[in-house]
């Protein structure tokens, strides 16, 4: 296939891609379209009858006027010449009968007393000569017709010569006498006609564009509410369920609308039962909580002091209840950490948490990180200081730590920890080398209390860190993304901007 056969091919199918596209998605445009090709059938299928009927009747009428009067000529003047007339006869008579009221040409044929053929015409017309009239009606005059009126009858034909109608007829004189012919222009009736036509043709002009003209008025009373609805449709996915048609009328569009009201109406009832119990279930959350707390920090207390009698060399702890007293101990850190990321969550649901931002060196924080957790031999890091970000150092301790612990703790060490930059954002891979993630659960890996096996043996993880995680990038304007690398284990990708996040109205 050459090129140009491709452009042409190419070209050929976006045409009809704008164009299937223009069909399928303008209702408007399908209204006009139909409304003009149903008023242009009509117009031209009435304007073509008229044409039609009007048309025979112009030329049946000149017609039969014509040949009425030549025939009476025929009888009244060249039945009153003799057998074998002169020449002057058939020019006088052929001159007479032209004289009538339909002023046509005639030509007379007959032959003189010694058998030799004459013609004479008129002169009506220049140039009316036997030639002129076609072989076929001159061989219908000549010839006799078994008949009990007469032996001859009239003929008659239209031809056109020299783009130009004429009405051409001939009949001879029963009994001996001349043949005659008559030539009679239908010029005036062609114009007339084409008069006709033109008016036609512009009165389904205007047809279509009185259709079309309708048309846009009945799409636009029929699109009009469709047209409300939609924008209405669209603010109520945007979150305003206040929004509300006006119903007017009683056609089906009326009960279209009254019917997004009913659904409108029903859904902001249903979102605001459902706010109200999650308002309660998060006040439930943060209450708790903050109730937690105060009794929280005595049994934390306590814990530390049994913490230190279990380190310490005089052994006052008996051995048989030391694994119980391990056990409180680590079930209180792991309840405190839970009750402090349930805080964390709260805040984050009620929209109350807050950035402290400071310009600070990326490499240092995750060294800082990595250094207060003594997770120096578990860890490898490859960033290059210098790369300065606009954060909240808290906030990127929280992630960091989330990020590397989760790694360690399902991934196994090393864990590798890469810095980059990308355009304006800095980006932070954490990657291990366990098995990875399984696809089913990729989907889930930041959702609260998700975990990725039921059957699993029970782990110190609340199922929270990621999750917050998650909402201390989003807060930043950034992103955290899980995948699975190709040389093995998980990545966790952390995207943050260099500058301030853009405040939201």
């Amino acid at each position: 296939m050459t090129d140009a056969q491709k452009d042409l091919r190419g070209w050929a199918a976006a045409r009809k891609g704008v164009w299937s596209r223009l069909r399928l998605t303008s209702l408007r445009l399908r209204l006009v379209v139909v409304f003009g090709l149903v008023a242009l059938t009509a117009a031209v299928s009435a304007s073509g009858i008229a044409y039609w009927l009007n048309r025979e009747a112009v030329l049946t009428r000149t017609q039969d006027a014509v040949l009425r009067d030549f025939q009476q000529e025929m009888q009244n003047r060249a039945a009153l010449l003799p057998e074998n007339p002169t020449q002057d006869e058939l020019q006088h008579t052929a001159g007479q009968m032209a004289n009538s009221s339909q002023r046509f040409s005639v030509l007379l044929v007959a032959q003189d007393a010694d058998g030799k053929p004459l013609s004479s015409s008129s002169g009506a017309l220049d140039g009316f000569t036997l030639a002129d009239v076609p072989k076929s009606l001159r061989t219908a005059v000549n010839d006799k017709v078994d008949s009990d009126k007469a032996e001859y009858h009239l003929y008659w034909q239209r031809i056109v010569e020299d783009d130009k109608p004429y009405l051409i007829a001939g009949t001879k004189v029963i009994g001996g006498g001349p043949t005659g012919y008559m030539l009679k222009s239908l010029e005036q009736e062609a114009k007339d006609l084409n008069s006709l036509a033109w008016s036609l043709g512009i009165a389904t002009g205007l047809a279509l564009i009185g259709s079309a003209l309708l048309a846009q008025a009945a799409a636009t009373t029929v699109l009009k509410p469709v047209h409300r609805l939609g924008v209405a449709a669209r603010r109520l996915g945007e979150g305003k369920l206040d929004t509300r048609l006006r119903v007017s009328g009683t056609d089906e569009l009326a009960d279209l609308s009254r019917t997004f009201n009913n659904a409108a109406e029903a859904l902001e009832k249903r979102v605001a039962d459902m706010a109200g119990r999650d308002e309660a279930s998060r006040r439930f959350v943060a209450d708790m909580s903050h109730e937690l707390r105060t009794p929280l920090t005595a049994i934390t207390a306590v814990t530390e002091v049994l913490e230190e009698e279990l380190e310490a060399e005089t052994g006052s702890v008996d051995p048989m209840i030391e694994p119980a007293v391990r056990l409180v101990v680590s079930e209180t850190r792991r309840l405190n950490d839970l009750v402090e990321n349930l805080m964390e969550v709260t805040r984050f649901d009620a929209g109350t948490a807050r950035l402290v931002l400071d310009v600070v060196d990326v490499a240092d924080q995750i060294t800082a990180c990595i250094d207060a957790r003594a997770w120096l031999d578990a860890v490898e890091l490859d960033a290059e200081r210098g790369i300065m970000a606009r954060l909240d150092p808290r906030r990127l301790d929280v992630i960091l730590a989330n990020l590397i612990g989760n790694a360690l703790k399902h991934g196994g060490s090393p864990v590798r920890v890469t810095v980059r930059e990308e355009d304006d954002a800095v980006v932070i891979d954490v990657r291990d080398h366990g098995p990875g993630i399984p696809e089913d659960v990729l989907p889930h890996v930041f959702d609260r209390f998700y975990k990725a096996s039921a059957s699993r043996p029970r782990s110190e993880g609340s199922g929270l860190g990621l999750s917050i995680a998650l909402e201390n990038a989003h807060i930043h304007g950034g992103e955290i993304t899980a995948a699975n690398s190709p040389e093995g284990g998980a990545v966790f990708t952390l995207r943050l901007p260099r500058d301030e996040p853009k405040k939201e109205d």
